[in-house]
């Protein structure tokens, strides 16, 4: 019987080779051997085996002593599984390596130095072979050691690597999984370096992390070697591509977030070999993105391969050579939290209240946890921790996995979405606000406080312990009413999490929360800032489009993204965006706003909605907000999104605004695309079929209409008590307009506030047979059972 290898070449190996050179390297020989002609570019190397490493054991008598230290182990104390690792990491360093091993491993770093030159720099990595299964992630349990040189540091750091199976989070990690210690072997992963030093590096995955959407790959970026993006020590851009358009040739980078990234890892002078080190980034360097657009749509396009290939979602490292601009794939293994997830019950937390917010960054998972704050600024202190309270550090690395389980919640000042945290909260369900700048600083020692990832994107911590509730709905089997039951969107942060809730798509997605909240200018500002008398508020201006070529470049971007992922959220199902309905009181809030706007008496009646859009006032930013929308129907290939005109007086005005919306180049009907009136306007009402003759649907405001049929300011106060959608001569109002669309073969929605305040009401629009409701996300649920009832009721 032959005797089985201890090193192989990557391009020998393929994934059934897991028992023989573990996981992370099987995936490297994969993608060596099967996926050049796809063009994955993987650096070249070979791997240690899990045989050279049973060898080292049972030549050194190693397999004893480990098992006989093993059998002391009590993972439950933290001071006991710490005493027991650095036992067996200090045997295993100590240990000599059989002249077989050595000798291998040194003719093969020579037959590198032949490919690559003499003494070339390579990484080596761990690959267990019990990890990268599809449901139990290994990353980060064992060491990676980075630009190695030369046969001397190189088996010194395969010696450190061998060690690391037994680091103190590997060991916990195991105990947790089931997994055998001594049944799991090491084999190394020996690898050209990138130089990605001189650019950049990341991490990427072909999956949403928070939400398990299948159809975005998130992309993270940070300047020189990947390691800071990967352990969570920097805060990195963060790019989403939505996939199904991507292989159509479309650009679909519907979400792009330029990270702080404060430090990198570079290569230390020439002359001090096998070392790197880590440098403060320039403050212009941190406010620049580091990649193109062009290659982040290039990763995702071979994330989407491996994806393919894996025939699973995927968790992929990335880099890019400084040296040639060449992007390369240097690991890549199942993504092991989204995608192992069978959702059939929907998990609703929501917050009780408001309290203070101490601090806030990105929110991992959509929890809610609350405890006393334990601040643990230096991994010594982890022993400390005790159950239920609530971590709040730095940044995690995988030394910190036996603690963060015990966590009620995790609070960190550093990382992005695929950081370690981020990564191993989603695998314990543990909620985790990372990147948040100062929490070690600001939360402190003891303090109740209340983490919560429940409102988007945006992680928040309260001071004190806030009351909450978890929802939870069995959604594998919920029935889909004749009625279409859509939802009021704003937020494009929640889009990806909102669209789980069974839905026919967006009735209204509102424009307002991202010129307000991304873009906080005035349109006319960003075009016209000599027109801006204030030089303070000129500056702004300039901070704000740092990056960009000018202020509609900025502004139509940040709002075609913002509809985007939209869009892509609930792609193929329709998304119907509202264009700007901002009043001139709102509008003049906005950064240099007071410089264009008039002032009225009364916005609520004024200029406003389509009046703007055509008149020499207003007219440019409305051509801006067409111009973001060709960009995501026509670029981005979102053509799901259908268009809709606000507050439009009159028939004719109805023609201006289409006339003008052609002339930016959105034609309606070519490449299929709708706009829509909203009817809430008497008006539109009593005109309801000359409008159907310009518009092709309607969506009834019954905020507005019900102000309007009342006469009564909705904004006041003191005649609030009459202000009700309930009242008859309203409701007399949408029943005939309802008739009388459906009469011309158009369609009509709602969109109001109405049915997501009053079931009754939705009732009564069923009755009036129409044709969609769109609601507040919070109502969806309860109302289509709702529906379904009256619908079987009414014999629909």
């Amino acid at each position: 019987m032959a005797e089985k290898p201890l090193v192989l070449w990557f391009e020998n190996l393929c994934l059934d080779d897991v028992p023989l050179v573990g996981g992370k390297n099987a995936s490297l020989g994969e993608m060596v051997s099967k996926l050049a002609s796809e063009g994955i570019k993987v650096p070249g190397g070979f791997a240690v085996t899990a045989q050279a490493y049973r060898l080292l054991l049972a030549e050194s008598g190693l397999d004893a002593k480990l098992a006989k230290l093993l059998a002391e182990l009590d993972q439950q104390t933290l001071s006991n599984l710490a005493r027991v690792g650095r036992k067996i990491r200090r045997a295993m360093l100590s240990a000599v390596f059989p002249e077989p091993l050595e000798r291998a491993i040194c003719e093969a770093y020579a037959e590198m130095e032949r490919r690559y030159g003499k003494e070339c720099d390579v990484a080596v990595r761990s690959s267990a072979t019990a990890e990268d299964l599809p449901d139990a992630s290994f990353a980060g349990q064992q060491e990676t050691y980075l630009n190695v040189r030369g046969p001397e540091e190189l088996l010194d750091a395969c010696r450190r690597c061998f060690a690391s199976l037994f680091t103190n989070r590997a060991i916990s990690y195991r105990q947790d999984k089931g997994f055998d210690h001594l049944d799991v072997a090491l084999s190394i992963g020996v690898q050209k370096m990138v130089r990605s030093d001189l650019a950049c590096a990341g991490v990427m995955f072909t999956i949403d992390t928070e939400t398990g959407f299948p159809d975005v790959v998130l992309i993270n970026a940070a300047w020189g070697l990947g390691e800071n993006v990967v352990q969570g020590a920097v805060n990195p851009d963060e790019y989403y591509v939505f996939k199904p358009p991507l292989e159509k040739g479309f650009a679909p980078l519907i979400s792009k977030t330029i990270g702080s990234k404060k430090r990198k890892i570079i290569y230390t002078e020439e002359g001090s070999k096998g070392t790197t080190r880590e440098i403060a980034v320039p403050v212009a360097q941190r406010r620049k993105a580091c990649l193109a657009d062009s290659e982040v749509l290039e990763l995702a396009r071979l994330a989407c391969r491996i994806e393919a290939h894996y025939g699973r979602p995927m968790d992929i490292e990335w880099a890019k050579d400084g040296e040639n601009g060449d992007l390369f794939i240097v690991q890549a293994r199942p993504e092991t939290v989204q995608a192992v997830k069978q959702v059939q019950v929907l998990e609703t937390y929501r917050l009780h209240g408001q309290g203070e917010i101490i601090v806030e960054g990105k929110s991992v998972g959509s929890k809610i946890g609350a405890g006393q704050a334990m601040v643990i600024r230096d991994p010594h202190q982890i022993a400390r921790f005790t159950e239920g309270r609530v971590l709040v550090t730095d940044m995690t690395d995988p030394d910190w996995e036996p603690v963060m389980k015990k966590a009620a919640a995790i609070v960190t000042n550093r990382g992005g979405r695929t950081c370690h945290a981020a990564i191993v909260s989603r695998e314990l369900g543990v909620p985790c606000v990372i990147g948040t700048g100062n929490g070690t600083d600001r939360i402190q020692e003891g303090e109740p406080v209340t983490v919560s990832c429940a409102a988007g994107d945006v992680g928040l911590v309260y001071r004190g312990e806030l009351d909450f509730e978890i929802e939870r709905v069995d959604i594998g089997s919920l029935q889909r009413p004749r009625t279409k039951v859509m939802m009021n969107l704003a937020n494009p942060e929640q889009a990806l999490a909102l669209s789980r809730i069974p839905n026919d798509g967006v009735g209204l997605a509102r424009i307002e929360f991202i010129i307000n909240n991304v873009i906080r200018a005035h349109p006319l500002a960003l075009l016209h800032p000599e027109q801006v008398r204030d030089a303070k508020t000129r500056e702004q201006l300039r901070a704000l489009i740092a990056g960009y070529p000018d202020g509609s470049a900025f502004f139509c971007e940040k709002l075609a993204q913002g509809v985007a992922t939209i869009a892509a959220a609930f792609s193929p199902r329709e998304v119907i965006v509202r264009m700007s309905d901002f009043k001139t009181n709102e509008y003049a809030g906005l950064m240099g706003g007071e410089f264009f706007e008039p002032e009225e008496s009364n916005p609520m009646i004024g200029f406003r909605g389509a009046s703007r859009y055509y008149d020499a006032r207003y007219r440019e930013g409305f051509l801006l907000e067409c111009r973001a929308m060709r960009q995501v129907r026509e670029e981005m290939g979102l053509d799901n999104v259908k268009l809709m005109i606000p507050f439009c007086r009159t028939v004719e005005e109805g023609r201006r605004v289409i006339e003008v919306m052609a002339e930016a180049g959105l034609t309606q009907g070519q490449a299929g695309l709708e706009v829509y009136v909203m009817c809430e306007i008497p008006a539109n009402v009593i005109l309801a079929e000359e409008f159907a003759e310009i518009f092709d649907g309607f969506s009834i405001g019954s905020n507005d209409l019900t102000q309007l049929v009342l006469g009564l300011d909705r904004d006041s106060e003191i005649v609030a008590h009459l202000y009700d959608e309930r009242n008859t001569a309203v409701k007399n109002m949408i029943a005939d307009v309802i008739r009388r669309v459906r009469a011309t073969g158009r369609k009509i929605g709602i969109c109001g506030q109405a049915p997501s305040d009053y079931p009754e009401f939705a009732e009564f629009l069923v009755e009036c047979g129409i044709d969609s409701i769109s609601l507040n996300p919070d109502t969806v649920i309860s109302t289509t059972l709702r529906l379904l009832e009256v619908e079987k009721r009414l014999g629909q």
